[in-house]
């Protein structure tokens, strides 16, 4: 059983183990050449590391943001044991949560991966976490849909995390001193553009919320553009594709697409036992 406290906190956490209860750690996932053990691994580093950094603020002793070889350790768990750590940590994430809701101002500032973030990012940050890992398992089921649409979602991409999202398509640029900047903007009617400016100066790119303006250069539902701002490649990016998108298409390498072929292959496989396996 979750403790209700856990599902206060982290409302995303339960569908989140079903949805990896309901295939095999080795299952191919739509996030790109990972598996569903490599998905479980990645989230139980996420909920150490975020209750890492919260705790030493919480204690007055602030450490550093660790990298991704905070997973090498689950890395060499059986299931059963990485099954328990990832629900351990997401146990103790949220007991500091509590704790530094209740001894911390919310505008207490943490610094987090170089940048400095305010104490409720840490549960709200694992939340996006398990939606947006989940959609990696289950692709556009009602649930996946309905999380990666709810308004925060978009806040917390933009706002809380916002310059990261941008390193790889950063990178892709190659600007020289001869181009011409230019502007993006991810539009879901109703709601402010995510805008995405792009030029030879400062460090290139930057993202913001802004009111609509001019053309649109993608224009989605809130789901599609949340999948887009992490990198994934939605099969039908218009408004009304939210109920079509069977499953994201695109250029992929090799490795990646004999990943999806054993994700789709899985889909059609009866469920053999599985070491993730526990009651909820």
């Amino acid at each position: 059983m979750i403790p209700s406290r856990v599902e206060e906190t982290l409302p995303e956490l339960v569908p989140f183990l079903r949805a990896v209860q309901a295939r095999r750690p080795d299952d191919g996932t739509w996030c790109e050449a990972w598996t569903v053990r490599d998905v479980l691994v990645h989230q139980t580093g996420n909920a150490e590391e975020l209750t890492r950094v919260l705790q030493a603020c919480l204690a007055g002793t602030p450490v550093e943001t660790r990298g991704f070889e905070r997973e090498a350790p689950y890395r060499r768990m059986s299931g059963p044991q990485l099954w328990a750590a990832f629900l351990g940590h997401c146990e103790r994430l949220a007991e500091t949560a509590a704790a530094a809701a209740w001894d911390l101002s919310p505008q207490t500032e943490v610094m987090w991966t170089g940048r400095t973030v305010k104490v409720p990012f840490f549960a709200e940050h694992m939340r996006e976490e398990l939606i947006l890992h989940r959609w990696d398992l289950t692709g556009d089921d009602p649930t996946a849909v309905r999380a990666l649409d709810e308004p925060w979602m978009t806040e917390h991409s933009v706002v809380s995390v916002g310059r990261p999202l941008l390193v790889r398509g950063r990178a892709a640029l190659d600007f020289g001193p001869g181009d011409e900047p230019f502007e993006g903007r991810l539009r879901t009617p109703g709601t402010d553009d995510v805008v995405v400016p792009a030029d030879t100066g400062g460090d290139g790119c930057s993202i913001r919320l802004a009111a609509p303006e001019g053309p649109a250069t993608i224009e989605s539902d809130a789901a599609t553009r949340v999948l887009l701002l992490w990198g994934r490649r939605p099969a039908d990016p218009s408004p009304s594709g939210a109920c079509d998108r069977k499953a994201p298409e695109g250029p992929c390498s090799g490795a990646t697409r004999a990943f999806r072929q054993r994700r789709e292959r899985a889909c059609r496989t009866p469920r053999a036992g599985r070491p993730f396996c526990s009651q909820l």
